[in-house]
Protein backbone atom coordinates (compact mmCIF):
# COMPACT_ATOMS: atom_id res chain seq x y z
CA UNK A 1 0.00 0.00 0.00
CA UNK A 2 1.56 3.48 -1.06
CA UNK A 3 1.77 5.95 1.76
CA UNK A 4 -0.84 8.61 1.26
CA UNK A 5 0.36 12.03 1.33
CA UNK A 6 -1.40 14.49 4.43
CA UNK A 7 -0.86 18.08 5.78
CA UNK A 8 -1.30 18.91 9.64
CA UNK A 9 -4.60 21.10 10.22
CA UNK A 10 -4.33 23.97 12.20
CA UNK A 11 -6.49 25.15 14.59
CA UNK A 12 -7.29 28.97 13.63
CA UNK A 13 -8.98 29.45 17.21
CA UNK A 14 -5.38 28.57 19.36
CA UNK A 15 -3.52 31.24 17.08
CA UNK A 16 -3.68 34.62 18.18
CA UNK A 17 -3.10 36.90 15.50
CA UNK A 18 -3.22 40.35 17.69
CA UNK A 19 -0.08 39.16 20.15
CA UNK A 20 2.31 41.70 20.21
CA UNK A 21 5.75 40.81 22.25
CA UNK A 22 6.96 39.27 25.29
CA UNK A 23 7.14 41.45 28.10
CA UNK A 24 10.16 41.19 30.43
CA UNK A 25 9.86 40.93 34.05
CA UNK A 26 12.24 41.33 36.85
CA UNK A 27 10.13 38.99 39.39
CA UNK A 28 12.32 36.74 41.10
CA UNK A 29 11.50 33.14 41.00
CA UNK A 30 12.50 30.77 43.81
CA UNK A 31 15.53 28.96 42.82
CA UNK A 32 17.24 26.25 45.36
CA UNK A 33 19.38 23.04 44.79
CA UNK A 34 21.01 19.98 46.20
CA UNK A 35 24.39 18.53 45.82
CA UNK A 36 25.13 15.30 44.34
CA UNK A 37 27.46 12.88 46.06
CA UNK A 38 28.48 11.76 42.96
CA UNK A 39 28.47 13.01 39.63
CA UNK A 40 26.34 12.43 36.45
CA UNK A 41 27.37 9.75 33.69
CA UNK A 42 28.54 12.09 31.44
CA UNK A 43 29.85 10.36 28.56
CA UNK A 44 31.77 12.46 25.97
CA UNK A 45 31.83 11.65 22.39
CA UNK A 46 35.08 9.76 21.40
CA UNK A 47 37.52 10.36 18.74
CA UNK A 48 35.46 8.06 16.16
CA UNK A 49 32.13 9.45 17.04
CA UNK A 50 32.89 12.85 14.89
CA UNK A 51 29.29 13.11 12.86
CA UNK A 52 26.81 15.40 13.48
CA UNK A 53 24.62 12.29 14.02
CA UNK A 54 26.75 11.45 17.03
CA UNK A 55 26.51 14.83 18.00
CA UNK A 56 22.91 15.20 17.94
CA UNK A 57 22.03 11.91 19.35
CA UNK A 58 24.55 11.57 22.76
CA UNK A 59 26.36 15.12 22.60
CA UNK A 60 23.27 16.27 23.34
CA UNK A 61 21.63 14.04 25.05
CA UNK A 62 19.12 14.83 28.43
CA UNK A 63 20.66 13.43 31.10
CA UNK A 64 17.40 13.86 33.24
CA UNK A 65 14.13 12.07 33.02
CA UNK A 66 10.97 12.87 34.56
CA UNK A 67 7.95 10.28 35.58
CA UNK A 68 5.21 11.75 33.91
CA UNK A 69 2.54 9.71 36.50
CA UNK A 70 4.18 11.50 39.24
CA UNK A 71 5.48 14.96 38.54
CA UNK A 72 7.51 15.73 42.26
CA UNK A 73 10.51 13.99 41.26
CA UNK A 74 13.12 13.62 38.61
CA UNK A 75 16.17 10.34 38.01
CA UNK A 76 19.65 10.24 36.71
CA UNK A 77 22.47 8.04 36.41
CA UNK A 78 25.48 9.11 38.35
CA UNK A 79 28.98 7.62 37.62
CA UNK A 80 28.75 4.59 39.69
CA UNK A 81 25.74 3.31 37.78
CA UNK A 82 23.23 3.87 40.49
CA UNK A 83 19.80 5.14 38.96
CA UNK A 84 19.14 8.05 41.40
CA UNK A 85 15.58 9.48 42.23
CA UNK A 86 15.37 13.43 44.05
CA UNK A 87 12.28 14.47 45.40
CA UNK A 88 10.27 17.59 45.52
CA UNK A 89 9.68 18.28 49.83
CA UNK A 90 8.72 21.45 50.32
CA UNK A 91 8.27 24.37 47.81
CA UNK A 92 11.41 25.16 49.12
CA UNK A 93 13.59 22.20 49.49
CA UNK A 94 14.73 18.66 48.09
CA UNK A 95 15.43 15.69 48.71
CA UNK A 96 18.97 14.19 48.64
CA UNK A 97 19.52 11.68 45.99
CA UNK A 98 17.81 8.27 46.77
CA UNK A 99 19.20 5.10 44.75
CA UNK A 100 16.31 2.65 43.70
CA UNK A 101 18.19 0.48 41.30
CA UNK A 102 21.78 0.12 40.47
CA UNK A 103 22.70 -2.20 37.12
CA UNK A 104 24.81 -5.50 38.06
CA UNK A 105 27.57 -4.58 35.70
CA UNK A 106 30.36 -1.99 35.91
CA UNK A 107 29.73 0.56 33.23
CA UNK A 108 33.27 2.16 33.46
CA UNK A 109 34.86 -1.46 32.11
CA UNK A 110 33.31 -0.57 28.93
CA UNK A 111 35.41 1.56 26.14
CA UNK A 112 32.79 2.23 23.79
CA UNK A 113 29.77 3.00 26.35
CA UNK A 114 26.71 5.22 25.68
CA UNK A 115 25.08 7.49 27.91
CA UNK A 116 22.80 5.60 29.81
CA UNK A 117 18.94 6.49 29.47
CA UNK A 118 15.48 5.60 30.80
CA UNK A 119 11.90 5.68 29.57
CA UNK A 120 8.72 5.23 32.20
CA UNK A 121 6.57 2.78 30.31
CA UNK A 122 3.82 2.62 32.53
CA UNK A 123 3.40 4.03 36.27
CA UNK A 124 4.42 0.21 37.33
CA UNK A 125 7.87 -0.57 34.61
CA UNK A 126 10.51 1.24 33.41
CA UNK A 127 12.63 0.31 30.31
CA UNK A 128 16.71 0.76 31.28
CA UNK A 129 19.88 0.97 29.21
CA UNK A 130 23.07 1.05 31.06
CA UNK A 131 24.66 2.27 27.31
CA UNK A 132 27.12 -0.90 26.61
CA UNK A 133 24.27 -2.64 25.01
CA UNK A 134 22.21 -4.02 27.16
CA UNK A 135 18.46 -3.56 27.86
CA UNK A 136 16.21 -4.13 31.42
CA UNK A 137 13.08 -4.08 32.38
CA UNK A 138 12.75 -3.11 36.03
CA UNK A 139 8.81 -3.38 38.00
CA UNK A 140 8.20 -0.83 40.28
CA UNK A 141 6.32 -1.60 43.36
CA UNK A 142 5.03 0.14 46.35
CA UNK A 143 5.50 -0.68 49.93
CA UNK A 144 1.58 0.16 51.24
CA UNK A 145 2.85 0.54 54.46
CA UNK A 146 5.76 3.02 54.02
CA UNK A 147 4.89 3.96 50.34
CA UNK A 148 8.31 4.07 48.81
CA UNK A 149 9.25 2.23 45.50
CA UNK A 150 11.18 -0.83 44.93
CA UNK A 151 12.58 -1.14 41.95
CA UNK A 152 13.05 -5.07 40.33
CA UNK A 153 14.71 -6.40 37.81
CA UNK A 154 12.62 -8.52 36.15
CA UNK A 155 14.75 -9.09 32.88
CA UNK A 156 17.66 -7.84 31.08
CA UNK A 157 19.37 -8.65 27.86
CA UNK A 158 22.62 -8.07 25.42
CA UNK A 159 21.26 -6.59 21.98
CA UNK A 160 24.43 -6.38 20.86
CA UNK A 161 25.79 -2.39 19.37
CA UNK A 162 25.49 0.05 22.80
CA UNK A 163 22.58 1.97 21.88
CA UNK A 164 19.69 4.43 23.95
CA UNK A 165 16.10 4.16 24.61
CA UNK A 166 13.94 6.82 22.68
CA UNK A 167 10.25 5.31 23.47
CA UNK A 168 8.69 2.66 25.56
CA UNK A 169 4.77 1.67 25.91
CA UNK A 170 2.98 -1.25 28.14
CA UNK A 171 -0.08 -2.88 26.17
CA UNK A 172 -2.35 -6.17 26.22
CA UNK A 173 -3.04 -8.55 23.16
CA UNK A 174 -4.93 -10.78 23.27
CA UNK A 175 -4.08 -12.82 26.61
CA UNK A 176 -0.24 -11.37 26.67
CA UNK A 177 0.95 -8.41 28.24
CA UNK A 178 3.57 -6.76 25.64
CA UNK A 179 6.70 -4.19 26.36
CA UNK A 180 7.21 -2.95 23.10
CA UNK A 181 10.72 -0.16 23.10
CA UNK A 182 12.00 1.72 20.25
CA UNK A 183 16.45 1.83 20.89
CA UNK A 184 18.64 3.97 18.70
CA UNK A 185 22.26 3.13 17.84
CA UNK A 186 24.78 4.72 15.12
CA UNK A 187 26.13 1.85 13.25
CA UNK A 188 29.23 1.92 11.41
CA UNK A 189 28.45 1.49 7.43
CA UNK A 190 30.79 0.12 4.99
CA UNK A 191 28.78 0.46 1.92
CA UNK A 192 28.55 3.94 2.15
CA UNK A 193 31.52 5.65 1.14
CA UNK A 194 30.73 9.15 -0.13
CA UNK A 195 28.43 9.96 3.27
CA UNK A 196 29.51 9.82 6.77
CA UNK A 197 30.50 6.26 6.94
CA UNK A 198 27.29 5.60 9.41
CA UNK A 199 23.86 4.97 9.56
CA UNK A 200 21.27 5.36 12.37
CA UNK A 201 19.66 2.59 12.94
CA UNK A 202 15.97 2.36 15.25
CA UNK A 203 14.93 -0.90 16.57
CA UNK A 204 11.92 -1.72 17.19
CA UNK A 205 12.00 -4.60 20.25
CA UNK A 206 8.65 -6.44 21.45
CA UNK A 207 8.86 -8.33 24.99
CA UNK A 208 6.07 -10.80 26.40
CA UNK A 209 5.47 -10.62 30.26
CA UNK A 210 3.76 -13.41 32.33
CA UNK A 211 0.83 -11.57 33.86
CA UNK A 212 3.11 -12.38 37.04
CA UNK A 213 6.35 -10.84 35.55
CA UNK A 214 7.89 -13.59 36.49
CA UNK A 215 9.22 -14.71 33.10
CA UNK A 216 10.07 -12.34 30.05
CA UNK A 217 11.63 -13.03 26.30
CA UNK A 218 11.89 -11.25 23.03
CA UNK A 219 8.85 -11.66 20.22
CA UNK A 220 9.91 -9.59 17.57
CA UNK A 221 13.12 -7.66 16.88
CA UNK A 222 12.51 -5.12 13.62
CA UNK A 223 14.65 -2.47 12.43
CA UNK A 224 15.07 0.57 10.13
CA UNK A 225 17.74 2.37 9.42
CA UNK A 226 18.12 5.92 8.02
CA UNK A 227 20.53 8.81 7.46
CA UNK A 228 19.77 11.34 10.27
CA UNK A 229 18.89 11.14 13.67
CA UNK A 230 15.50 11.24 14.06
CA UNK A 231 13.79 14.71 16.01
CA UNK A 232 11.01 12.40 17.01
CA UNK A 233 9.91 8.68 17.29
CA UNK A 234 7.71 6.96 19.22
CA UNK A 235 5.59 3.99 19.22
CA UNK A 236 1.60 4.02 19.24
CA UNK A 237 -0.27 3.07 21.93
CA UNK A 238 -1.49 0.00 21.37
CA UNK A 239 1.37 -0.83 19.04
CA UNK A 240 0.13 -0.65 15.65
CA UNK A 241 2.37 1.67 14.49
CA UNK A 242 5.34 3.92 14.83
CA UNK A 243 5.70 7.75 13.94
CA UNK A 244 9.02 9.37 12.81
CA UNK A 245 10.06 12.76 12.33
CA UNK A 246 13.23 13.17 10.23
CA UNK A 247 15.76 15.19 8.12
CA UNK A 248 16.13 11.68 5.44
CA UNK A 249 13.87 9.11 5.49
CA UNK A 250 13.91 5.61 6.98
CA UNK A 251 13.22 2.02 5.46
CA UNK A 252 12.63 -1.29 7.43
CA UNK A 253 15.70 -3.87 7.13
CA UNK A 254 14.00 -7.10 6.38
CA UNK A 255 17.71 -8.82 6.74
CA UNK A 256 20.83 -7.65 8.37
CA UNK A 257 22.58 -8.92 5.38
CA UNK A 258 20.21 -7.97 2.67
CA UNK A 259 19.54 -4.42 1.51
CA UNK A 260 16.66 -2.06 2.78
CA UNK A 261 13.20 -3.91 1.34
CA UNK A 262 12.48 -0.75 -0.10
CA UNK A 263 15.52 -0.65 -1.88
CA UNK A 264 15.67 -4.13 -3.03
CA UNK A 265 11.61 -3.57 -4.45
CA UNK A 266 12.76 -0.32 -6.34
CA UNK A 267 15.48 -2.49 -8.21
CA UNK A 268 13.48 -4.74 -9.24
CA UNK A 269 10.44 -2.52 -10.17
CA UNK A 270 12.67 -0.03 -11.87
CA UNK A 271 11.70 0.84 -15.70
CA UNK A 272 12.03 3.71 -17.92
CA UNK A 273 8.99 5.89 -17.57
CA UNK A 274 5.90 6.41 -19.59
CA UNK A 275 6.46 10.00 -20.80
CA UNK A 276 9.10 12.90 -19.77
CA UNK A 277 7.69 16.22 -19.05
CA UNK A 278 8.83 20.28 -18.92
CA UNK A 279 7.40 23.42 -18.58
CA UNK A 280 7.99 27.34 -18.85
CA UNK A 281 6.07 29.90 -16.57
CA UNK A 282 3.59 29.58 -19.82
CA UNK A 283 2.81 25.93 -19.98
CA UNK A 284 3.50 21.93 -19.75
CA UNK A 285 4.78 19.91 -22.28
CA UNK A 286 4.45 16.03 -22.27
CA UNK A 287 6.11 13.90 -24.46
CA UNK A 288 4.81 10.13 -24.52
CA UNK A 289 6.32 6.83 -27.29
CA UNK A 290 4.15 5.44 -29.20
CA UNK A 291 4.42 1.66 -29.25
CA UNK A 292 4.36 -0.60 -32.06
CA UNK A 293 1.32 -0.21 -34.29
CA UNK A 294 0.55 3.17 -33.27
CA UNK A 295 0.82 5.86 -35.99
CA UNK A 296 -1.97 7.57 -36.67
CA UNK A 297 -4.00 10.17 -35.27
CA UNK A 298 -7.25 8.22 -35.22
CA UNK A 299 -5.74 5.15 -32.92
CA UNK A 300 -4.74 7.86 -30.39
CA UNK A 301 -7.48 9.67 -27.77
CA UNK A 302 -6.66 12.83 -25.72
CA UNK A 303 -9.35 14.36 -23.57
CA UNK A 304 -8.90 17.61 -21.71
CA UNK A 305 -10.52 19.24 -18.73
CA UNK A 306 -9.64 22.25 -16.52
CA UNK A 307 -8.24 20.50 -14.07
CA UNK A 308 -8.39 16.39 -15.64
CA UNK A 309 -6.66 14.33 -18.28
CA UNK A 310 -7.53 11.57 -19.99
CA UNK A 311 -5.41 9.47 -22.77
CA UNK A 312 -5.90 5.80 -24.59
CA UNK A 313 -4.99 3.68 -27.94
CA UNK A 314 -6.95 1.77 -30.24
CA UNK A 315 -10.07 2.02 -27.69
CA UNK A 316 -8.02 0.48 -24.87
CA UNK A 317 -9.00 1.57 -21.51
CA UNK A 318 -6.81 5.20 -20.53
CA UNK A 319 -3.17 4.53 -19.64
CA UNK A 320 -3.10 7.90 -18.44
CA UNK A 321 -5.53 9.65 -16.29
CA UNK A 322 -6.10 12.11 -13.40
CA UNK A 323 -6.17 15.25 -11.41
CA UNK A 324 -3.86 17.65 -12.65
CA UNK A 325 -1.69 19.10 -10.79
CA UNK A 326 -3.14 23.25 -10.90
CA UNK A 327 -5.86 23.99 -13.63
CA UNK A 328 -5.37 24.70 -17.46
CA UNK A 329 -6.98 26.49 -20.27
CA UNK A 330 -7.85 23.29 -21.56
CA UNK A 331 -9.23 25.15 -24.96
CA UNK A 332 -6.02 26.73 -25.86
CA UNK A 333 -4.28 22.78 -24.82
CA UNK A 334 -2.99 20.95 -27.67
CA UNK A 335 -1.43 17.55 -28.47
CA UNK A 336 0.65 16.63 -32.06
CA UNK A 337 1.44 13.49 -33.55
CA UNK A 338 5.56 13.78 -33.77
CA UNK A 339 7.50 11.38 -36.94
CA UNK A 340 4.62 8.98 -35.79
CA UNK A 341 6.40 7.81 -33.05
CA UNK A 342 5.57 9.94 -30.41
CA UNK A 343 2.98 12.08 -29.50
CA UNK A 344 3.54 15.97 -27.94
CA UNK A 345 1.08 17.06 -24.98
CA UNK A 346 0.89 20.77 -24.43
CA UNK A 347 -0.83 21.95 -21.24
CA UNK A 348 -2.07 25.74 -21.10
CA UNK A 349 -1.39 27.08 -17.56
CA UNK A 350 -4.04 28.87 -16.19
CA UNK A 351 -2.29 29.98 -13.70
CA UNK A 352 1.15 32.08 -15.28
CA UNK A 353 4.12 31.83 -13.35
CA UNK A 354 3.36 29.08 -11.25
CA UNK A 355 5.81 26.18 -11.34
CA UNK A 356 4.21 22.33 -11.69
CA UNK A 357 6.02 19.91 -9.00
CA UNK A 358 4.04 17.12 -10.53
CA UNK A 359 2.07 16.77 -13.73
CA UNK A 360 -0.76 14.30 -12.28
CA UNK A 361 -1.42 14.45 -8.43
CA UNK A 362 0.47 10.83 -6.84
CA UNK A 363 1.83 9.81 -10.74
CA UNK A 364 4.91 8.51 -10.80
CA UNK A 365 5.19 7.55 -14.12
CA UNK A 366 6.75 10.68 -15.39
CA UNK A 367 10.25 12.23 -15.70
CA UNK A 368 11.07 15.54 -15.35
CA UNK A 369 13.89 17.03 -17.42
CA UNK A 370 14.90 20.32 -16.75
CA UNK A 371 15.67 22.72 -20.26
CA UNK A 372 19.28 23.37 -19.82
CA UNK A 373 18.79 26.86 -21.76
CA UNK A 374 16.49 27.56 -18.87
CA UNK A 375 18.47 26.36 -16.37
CA UNK A 376 21.21 28.42 -17.59
CA UNK A 377 19.25 31.78 -17.79
CA UNK A 378 18.13 30.79 -13.96
CA UNK A 379 21.99 30.29 -12.70
CA UNK A 380 22.81 33.63 -14.47
CA UNK A 381 20.27 36.13 -12.93
CA UNK A 382 21.25 34.64 -9.12
CA UNK A 383 24.91 34.75 -9.82
CA UNK A 384 25.03 37.84 -7.72
CA UNK A 385 23.59 36.48 -5.10
CA UNK A 386 27.04 34.18 -4.26
CA UNK A 387 30.31 34.56 -3.95
CA UNK A 388 33.12 32.20 -3.10
CA UNK A 389 34.88 35.33 -1.05
CA UNK A 390 33.52 36.36 1.79
CA UNK A 391 31.91 39.61 1.16
CA UNK A 392 34.86 40.92 -1.27
CA UNK A 393 33.92 43.97 -2.37
CA UNK A 394 32.10 45.24 1.28
CA UNK A 395 31.50 48.78 -0.05
CA UNK A 396 29.10 48.17 -3.57
CA UNK A 397 25.52 48.76 -2.72
CA UNK A 398 24.51 44.99 -3.20
CA UNK A 399 27.31 43.07 -1.57
CA UNK A 400 26.51 39.23 -2.07
CA UNK A 401 25.04 36.72 0.03
CA UNK A 402 27.27 35.58 2.87
CA UNK A 403 26.30 32.60 4.66
CA UNK A 404 27.62 34.15 8.55
CA UNK A 405 25.07 36.89 8.02
CA UNK A 406 21.82 34.08 7.91
CA UNK A 407 20.14 34.06 11.33
CA UNK A 408 19.86 30.13 12.32
CA UNK A 409 15.91 29.57 10.76
CA UNK A 410 17.14 30.69 7.89
CA UNK A 411 19.84 28.04 7.06
CA UNK A 412 18.28 24.75 9.05
CA UNK A 413 18.21 21.74 7.53
CA UNK A 414 14.20 20.73 7.80
CA UNK A 415 13.93 22.15 4.72
CA UNK A 416 13.28 18.38 3.71
CA UNK A 417 12.10 16.93 6.75
CA UNK A 418 8.96 14.52 7.01
CA UNK A 419 6.75 13.68 9.73
CA UNK A 420 5.81 9.92 8.69
CA UNK A 421 3.87 7.23 10.15
CA UNK A 422 5.02 3.09 10.01
CA UNK A 423 2.18 0.23 10.33
CA UNK A 424 3.46 -2.35 12.99
CA UNK A 425 2.70 -5.19 11.33
CA UNK A 426 3.76 -4.63 7.41
CA UNK A 427 6.35 -1.81 8.50
CA UNK A 428 5.47 0.20 5.12
CA UNK A 429 4.81 3.95 5.05
CA UNK A 430 1.24 4.78 5.61
CA UNK A 431 1.19 8.79 5.66
CA UNK A 432 3.53 10.93 5.27
CA UNK A 433 4.11 15.02 5.55
CA UNK A 434 6.32 16.98 4.12
CA UNK A 435 6.99 19.41 6.62
CA UNK A 436 9.15 21.83 4.70
CA UNK A 437 10.29 24.69 6.80
CA UNK A 438 8.20 23.94 9.68
CA UNK A 439 11.28 23.52 11.89
CA UNK A 440 11.20 20.89 14.65
CA UNK A 441 11.45 22.63 18.24
CA UNK A 442 11.14 19.83 21.10
CA UNK A 443 8.97 17.20 22.33
CA UNK A 444 7.19 16.39 25.50
CA UNK A 445 4.51 13.83 27.30
CA UNK A 446 1.38 15.75 27.93
CA UNK A 447 -0.76 12.89 28.81
CA UNK A 448 1.37 9.58 29.74
CA UNK A 449 -1.32 7.38 28.29
CA UNK A 450 -0.47 8.82 24.70
CA UNK A 451 2.00 9.39 22.41
CA UNK A 452 4.62 12.54 22.69
CA UNK A 453 3.74 15.39 21.84
CA UNK A 454 5.92 17.71 19.42
CA UNK A 455 6.18 21.35 18.44
CA UNK A 456 7.02 22.55 15.40
CA UNK A 457 7.42 26.06 14.18
CA UNK A 458 4.58 27.40 12.00
CA UNK A 459 5.96 31.09 10.42
CA UNK A 460 7.08 33.10 14.44
CA UNK A 461 4.71 30.45 16.05
CA UNK A 462 5.17 27.27 17.82
CA UNK A 463 2.58 25.22 17.20
CA UNK A 464 2.27 21.58 19.95
CA UNK A 465 0.79 18.68 17.78
CA UNK A 466 -0.36 15.80 19.72
CA UNK A 467 -0.98 12.17 18.04
CA UNK A 468 -4.38 11.05 18.15
CA UNK A 469 -3.80 7.48 16.20
CA UNK A 470 -7.25 6.43 16.92
CA UNK A 471 -8.81 9.87 14.78
CA UNK A 472 -8.99 7.88 11.18
CA UNK A 473 -7.41 10.07 8.99
CA UNK A 474 -6.49 13.01 11.17
CA UNK A 475 -3.42 11.51 13.13
CA UNK A 476 -2.57 14.67 14.54
CA UNK A 477 -4.47 17.36 16.81
CA UNK A 478 -3.46 21.15 16.73
CA UNK A 479 -3.26 21.42 20.85
CA UNK A 480 -1.26 24.89 21.79
CA UNK A 481 0.60 27.21 20.09
CA UNK A 482 3.04 29.57 21.91
CA UNK A 483 3.03 32.97 20.26
CA UNK A 484 6.30 34.05 18.32
CA UNK A 485 8.67 31.57 19.92
CA UNK A 486 9.29 30.09 16.66
CA UNK A 487 10.93 33.27 16.26
CA UNK A 488 12.54 34.03 19.73
CA UNK A 489 14.03 30.62 19.99
CA UNK A 490 16.16 31.50 16.94
CA UNK A 491 17.61 33.90 18.40
CA UNK A 492 19.36 32.08 21.01
CA UNK A 493 22.68 31.07 19.56
CA UNK A 494 23.63 29.06 23.22
CA UNK A 495 20.23 27.03 23.47
CA UNK A 496 20.98 23.17 24.56
CA UNK A 497 17.23 22.29 25.73
CA UNK A 498 13.90 23.24 24.79
CA UNK A 499 10.48 22.25 26.67
CA UNK A 500 7.14 23.51 27.99
CA UNK A 501 4.57 22.72 30.90
CA UNK A 502 2.35 19.35 30.51
CA UNK A 503 -0.52 21.99 30.50
CA UNK A 504 1.07 24.81 28.20
CA UNK A 505 1.27 27.21 30.83
CA UNK A 506 4.71 27.90 30.13
CA UNK A 507 7.68 27.27 28.03
CA UNK A 508 10.99 27.05 29.08
CA UNK A 509 14.74 27.19 27.19
CA UNK A 510 17.75 26.68 28.34
CA UNK A 511 21.35 27.63 27.33
CA UNK A 512 24.43 25.07 27.31
CA UNK A 513 25.78 26.92 31.05
CA UNK A 514 23.54 29.03 33.90
CA UNK A 515 20.45 30.63 32.14
CA UNK A 516 17.38 29.93 31.89
CA UNK A 517 14.94 31.62 29.87
CA UNK A 518 10.81 31.32 30.80
CA UNK A 519 8.00 32.36 28.72
CA UNK A 520 4.53 32.42 30.02
CA UNK A 521 1.31 32.39 28.09
CA UNK A 522 -0.46 35.63 27.93
CA UNK A 523 -2.75 35.92 30.93
CA UNK A 524 -5.28 38.62 32.45
CA UNK A 525 -4.00 41.92 33.95
CA UNK A 526 -5.38 42.99 37.10
CA UNK A 527 -4.44 46.51 36.24
CA UNK A 528 -5.72 49.13 33.59
CA UNK A 529 -2.92 48.98 30.63
CA UNK A 530 -2.76 50.85 27.90
CA UNK A 531 -1.13 50.99 24.40
CA UNK A 532 0.01 54.17 23.93
CA UNK A 533 0.48 53.91 19.92
CA UNK A 534 -2.89 52.64 19.13
CA UNK A 535 -4.71 54.08 22.35
CA UNK A 536 -6.16 50.71 22.82
CA UNK A 537 -6.90 48.36 26.32
CA UNK A 538 -4.33 45.98 26.75
CA UNK A 539 -6.24 42.91 28.60
CA UNK A 540 -3.68 40.64 28.57
CA UNK A 541 0.33 40.10 28.88
CA UNK A 542 2.85 37.31 28.06
CA UNK A 543 5.94 37.80 30.26
CA UNK A 544 9.62 36.42 29.43
CA UNK A 545 11.67 35.87 33.06
CA UNK A 546 14.83 35.06 32.86
CA UNK A 547 17.32 32.87 35.66
CA UNK A 548 20.85 32.83 36.24
CA UNK A 549 21.75 29.49 37.99
CA UNK A 550 24.34 29.33 40.80
CA UNK A 551 26.69 27.40 38.47
CA UNK A 552 29.48 27.46 35.91
CA UNK A 553 28.75 24.14 35.70
CA UNK A 554 27.65 22.17 31.83
CA UNK A 555 23.73 21.82 31.83
CA UNK A 556 23.11 18.21 31.22
CA UNK A 557 19.43 17.85 31.76
CA UNK A 558 16.16 19.98 31.56
CA UNK A 559 12.91 18.32 32.77
CA UNK A 560 9.27 20.87 33.18
CA UNK A 561 6.38 20.06 34.92
CA UNK A 562 3.37 22.24 35.36
CA UNK A 563 4.71 23.80 38.62
CA UNK A 564 8.86 23.63 38.19
CA UNK A 565 11.55 23.40 36.42
CA UNK A 566 14.36 21.09 36.94
CA UNK A 567 17.56 21.66 35.80
CA UNK A 568 20.69 19.33 36.21
CA UNK A 569 24.26 20.22 35.87
CA UNK A 570 27.25 17.42 36.59
CA UNK A 571 27.47 18.48 40.64
CA UNK A 572 24.20 19.65 41.42
CA UNK A 573 20.21 20.02 40.44
CA UNK A 574 18.26 22.93 40.78
CA UNK A 575 14.61 23.44 41.02
CA UNK A 576 12.87 26.62 39.73
CA UNK A 577 9.54 27.30 40.78
CA UNK A 578 7.50 28.88 38.37
CA UNK A 579 3.69 28.15 39.26
CA UNK A 580 2.25 27.91 42.76
CA UNK A 581 0.46 24.41 43.01
CA UNK A 582 -2.84 24.32 42.97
Amino acid sequence: MEASNCSLRVNRLLLDPKFESYKLSLDPLPCYGVELDTAVAEVKLRDDQYTLDHMRAYGMYNYLHCNPWSSNSVFFVDQLGRVLNINVILDTSLGKPVEVFRFPNDMRSCDKRLCSSMHFTSPDWVTLSDGTGTLYLIHISKNAEFGAEKWELKFNQELGDPFIVLHSIRYARGEEHLIDALVLSIEKDELDVKGSGFHVSLEWISIACSPNHDKCEVLKRRKLHGKSVPHYAAIEPDGNGLTIISYKPFRFIVDEKNQPEEESMEKEEKKEPLYIWQQTTEDVTLTFPLPDGISKKEHIKIHFSPNHISMSLKEQDPFLKGQLHSVIDHESSTWILKDERSVEVTLAKRDEGCMWTEVIVGDKQGEFVADPAQCAAIAGQRTHLTSEDLNPNPDCEKPPCNAQDLEECDVSLEDSTTLCRFDGNTMKATHVVNLGGNQFLFSLVKTPEMMPCFSLRHDVDALLWQPVSSQGGNLWEHAATFNALGYVQASKQDKKFFTCAPDFSFAALCECVRRIFIYRQPTPMSTVLYNRKEGRHVGQVAKQQVVSLESSDAILGFQATNERLFVLTTKKTFVIRVNAAD
